[in-house]
């Protein structure tokens, strides 16, 4: 084969290469890009004015707000001043149930006793009185409870509560020294009522009744219990 016949083969068995074409890419000027954004902010901008507008004035709105938070704050002083009218009527109820709690003590406890203290011929009731009265509650109920040490009810051997007057003549029997040294077959004793010497009947005195308290207190300043 001559030389150009293998110079012609060559040339035919050789692949034919093809040139690429890249596809164009769009550039925009700072003038361009610029525009561009203004337009999209004008759209923006006026999406939601229109939303805005649809609502109300903006200033209303505003105004809207700062009133109903004002309200609000207003609202809630309020509900604190009537929480504190809350507090103060409770706080006055307490004291009133206290109260009548003192009085309903005085006259189904210290009375009572008091007046049991007198009956027995105690030296002294007051003292008596004094010195058991923590042996004593006014019970949930209303009536006078006699106590042991550890605040529990106390029960005679009848499964009966023991009586304010029970007590009474247990200290006396357990402390003679607190009764009276007048003979045990009278309880009359000598009281000046009015400039006269009246005698009286100490175990008859009924010490819920003021006339009878009066003529026991006279007694006592006289130096006649």
């Amino acid at each position: 084969m001559s030389e150009e016949s293998l110079e012609t083969q060559v040339a035919t068995e050789a692949p034919v290469q093809t040139e690429t074409q890249e596809p164009a890419v769009k550039t925009y000027s700072e003038a361009e890009f610029n525009n561009h954004m203004a337009g999209l902010k004008k759209s923006l901008t006026t999406k939601f004015e229109k939303q805005i507008a649809e609502l109300g004035d903006l200033e209303e709105l505003k105004s809207i707000k700062a009133t109903a938070e004002k309200q609000k704050q207003e609202e809630a002083i309020k509900r604190g001043e009537f929480e504190g009218i809350l507090k103060e009527l409770a706080a006055k109820k307490d004291a009133e149930i206290q109260q009548k709690n003192r009085v309903i003590e005085e006259y189904t406890v210290n009375t009572p006793l008091l007046n049991a203290a007198a009956t027995n011929k105690a030296v002294n009731p007051q003292q008596v009185v004094q010195l058991i009265r923590n042996q004593v509650r006014l019970g949930e109920s209303g009536t006078a409870e006699v106590v042991d040490a550890n605040g529990t009810v106390r029960y005679d051997d009848t499964g009966t509560p023991v009586t304010p007057e029970h007590l009474v003549k247990e200290f006396l029997s357990s402390n003679p020294h607190f009764v009276s040294a007048a003979p045990s077959n009278t309880n009359t004793k000598s009281a000046v009522s009015g400039g006269k010497i009246e005698e009286f009947d100490l175990a008859a005195l009924d010490m819920n009744r003021p006339e009878h308290r009066a003529i026991y207190k006279e007694a006592r300043s006289k130096g006649l219990l």
